[in-house]
C-alpha cells in the first residue's frame, strides 16, 4: 500500500497528512466529543492519554500494512478537522472499507464529501481496488449523504445491528464499484 501518497492527497479545501502523536491534542478535541463518537466505531476518549494510545495504535496498524489513516487538515486554518481511513483490505477480492470522522464544528460544510472523494479516487486509481464498502448506522443521515454524493449505493441492511445509547439501529451497507 502506498501510505506516503495517501498522506499527500489534496482537494480544494482540505488535504491529508500522516497521523502524528504530536497531533494528539487536536485529535482529542473530536475524539472526546460524545456527539462525534455516537456513530463511529471508536471508543470515546476521556483524556489525552487515551487519545495518545489510540493514535499510536492507528500508526502501528498502518505500519503493519493493515490500515491507511490520515489526518484531514483544513487548508484555510491548517487545523486538523478529522481522520480518514481505509481498512479491512481483502487482497483476494480487491476490496476495502472506508471510514471517516470529523469534528462537530466542521459538519455540514462539504469537507466530508470532499475527503471521501479523495479517498475513493485514491483507492481506485492508486490501489486499483475493485470495490469500496462502507458501514453506516441508519440514523447517521449526514454520513449516508456524504457517501451517496460520492456515488456509493445502498446494498443492504442489517436490522438492529447497532446498539447505541440504549437503542437499536439498523446498519446500512453501502458500496461503490470501480467503473474505470
Amino acid at each position: 500500500m502506498n501510505s506516503s501518497l495517501f498522506h499527500t492527497l489534496e482537494g480544494k479545501n482540505v488535504y491529508f497528512k500522516a497521523l502524528s502523536l504530536d497531533d494528539t491534542q487536536e485529535i482529542h478535541s473530536y475524539a472526546s466529543d460524545k456527539e462525534v463518537k455516537r456513530f463511529i466505531g471508536w471508543n470515546l476518549m476521556h483524556n489525552l492519554d487515551e487519545t495518545h494510545n489510540h493514535v499510536e495504535m492507528m500508526i502501528n496498524r498502518e505500519l503493519a500494512g493493515t490500515h491507511l489513516y490520515a489526518s484531514v487538515v483544513l487548508k484555510s486554518t491548517q487545523e486538523i478537522i478529522g481522520t480518514v481511513m481505509l481498512f479491512n483490505f481483502n487482497k483476494e477480492s480487491n476490496h476495502a472499507e472506508i471510514g471517516y470522522v470529523f469534528s462537530r464544528g466542521h459538519w455540514g460544510k462539504g469537507y466530508g464529501t470532499e475527503s471521501v472523494a479523495l479517498i475513493t479516487d485514491f483507492a481506485f486509481d492508486s490501489l486499483n481496488l475493485h470495490r469500496i464498502n462502507a458501514r453506516v448506522t441508519d440514523a447517521n443521515i449526514s454520513s449516508i449523504r456524504i457517501l451517496e454524493k460520492n456515488g456509493y449505493q445502498l446494498e443492504g441492511r442489517q436490522k438492529d445491528e447497532d446498539f447505541i445509547e440504549g437503542k437499536y439501529f439498523d446498519l446500512l451497507l453501502l458500496g461503490k464499484i470501480n467503473s474505470k
